[in-house]
């Protein structure tokens, strides 16, 4: 279902429906992340004008579409200057993410241990990805941070995930990479 109707929404939601016809998670995500980074480069789709928008005290998400038939979500989002993440995960779910325009950090953690309250992390790297680029995420392969490092400059991402995405577990820092875990509901801002 789309929440509202973009030049190439068509060819968005066709080329997302082919990429999703694979057996395996891993062949779903590669198609996925394959067909945005051509999508971005082709410019066959113009997102609409409100994912430029950035909110003043959070990134914004919008839901562009969801997939009846398959399942799966399209979610811009939208990262004013210095916004980002905390450590979180995707609940469990697949996820490909596309930069649509600027430059978003993305930084991957790796679970060492946990117990009934704190869970340890260890980074296991930065990227600096440009618009064009497109990664995925398998669980348990799913903490991540995201950043848009920019003084002055709005970032846009796409995000497919296998399923809606209402909440997830974030990290809060503690001390020697140790982080407490929280619940977070995700809201979703106004698409027009």
């Amino acid at each position: 279902m789309l929440a509202l109707d973009f030049p190439g929404s068509r060819t968005l939601v066709d080329a997302l429906d082919a990429a999703v016809d694979h057996a395996s998670t891993a062949d779903i995500t590669d198609a996925l992340r394959r067909t945005l980074c051509r999508l971005i480069r082709e410019q066959s789709v113009q997102l609409p004008e409100c994912v430029y928008e950035a909110a003043d005290d959070h990134y914004a998400r919008r839901e562009l579409y969801r997939s009846e038939k398959h399942g799966y979500c399209v979610t811009a989002m939208t990262w004013g200057p210095g916004q980002g993440t905390p450590i979180h995960d995707h609940q469990g779910m697949w996820c490909v993410e596309g930069v649509w325009r600027g430059q978003l950090e993305i930084t991957q953690y790796q679970l060492l241990e946990h117990d009934e309250r704190r869970y340890h992390f260890n980074s296991v790297g930065s990227i600096q990805a440009g618009q064009g680029s497109a990664g995925s995420l398998i669980p348990p392969h799913e903490y991540h941070t995201i950043r848009n490092a920019s003084d002055d400059a709005i970032a846009v991402s796409l995000h497919i995930y296998s399923g809606p995405m209402t909440q997830c577990a974030i990290f809060k820092p503690l001390e020697d990479h140790w982080y407490q875990r929280d619940e977070r509901k995700l809201t979703l801002d106004h698409v027009h």
